[in-house]
């Protein structure tokens, strides 16, 4: 008798979010990390502004000049002003939960790639004799992430969280551009890093091997693997490409 079941596609959408108890674990984890961020940030910012802000002058980011390109890594920690990491601290925490509770490793890789992203955009980009720090664009690589990560994950929950932080942080686009003597290079460069995060760690959910078909008769049996077809290969070449 051949079996009529179909196994689900690789890539097909799925509504659950996981397992309960591992997704709160990681939650869990995600808001310890967070409040660790955000509280090293404003240590930083107690030390810099008691040495009226030398640490960002020294390790903020010099635009094309090879010896600041560590400081890309150093200067998402750093700020200008009681206002500047005011600003940022609470769009941090909220886009910075959300992009880490579905698992804090591909949160640090999603850190990763944006602080890298974002820090070149402005090493590259920002006007000469000019110092760039602050975790602004961090902010907008974690909000680039949730909005696409709905779609590449194929998680319709994670598709709605992106759409409710678009509309409730759509004041974070105003500034994606800001008044001259604010670098938006680096909330470009972040923007794009998270997008491409999402792309690049998006989940590649294995599809469930097919029992091979039993063909046959009463008293005699056959098995057959499907062949793979044109159909099946345009399948493959499009969850590779995470479409």
């Amino acid at each position: 008798m051949a079996s009529t079941q179909k196994p689900p596609r690789r890539g097909a959408w799925e509504i659950g979010a996981g397992d309960p108890a591992t997704v709160l674990a990681e939650a869990r984890k995600a808001l310890f990390v967070m409040v660790g961020f955000i509280a090293v940030i404003w240590i930083v910012q107690l030390a810099n502004w008691a040495d009226h802000y030398q640490l960002s002058l020294t390790y903020g980011i010099r635009p094309r000049d090879a010896g600041s390109l560590p400081d890309i890594v150093t200067a998402p920690f750093l700020h200008f002003s009681w206002a500047h990491i005011e600003g940022n601290s609470g769009p941090l925490f909220i886009f910075g939960f959300l992009a880490a509770y579905r698992g804090v490793t591909k949160f640090l890789g999603v850190t990763a790639l944006v602080i890298l992203t974002s820090g070149l955009g402005a090493w590259l980009t920002e006007s000469s004799h000019s110092v760039g720090a602050g975790a602004s664009g961090l902010v907008f690589g974690y909000l680039g992430y949730i909005l696409v990560r709905g779609i590449f994950d194929r998680h319709p929950i994670d598709l709605l969280i992106g759409a409710v932080m678009a509309l409730c942080f759509a004041y974070q686009f105003s500034v994606l551009l800001p008044p001259a003597g604010i670098g938006w290079q680096a909330h470009i460069g972040g923007l794009v890093g998270g997008i491409l995060a999402g792309w690049l760690l998006r989940d590649r959910r294995a599809a469930p091997s097919r029992p091979p078909a039993q063909l046959g008769g009463p008293g005699r049996s056959a098995t057959a693997s499907p062949a793979d077809g044109p159909r099946a290969d345009l399948h493959k070449q499009l969850d590779d490409l995470g479409l």
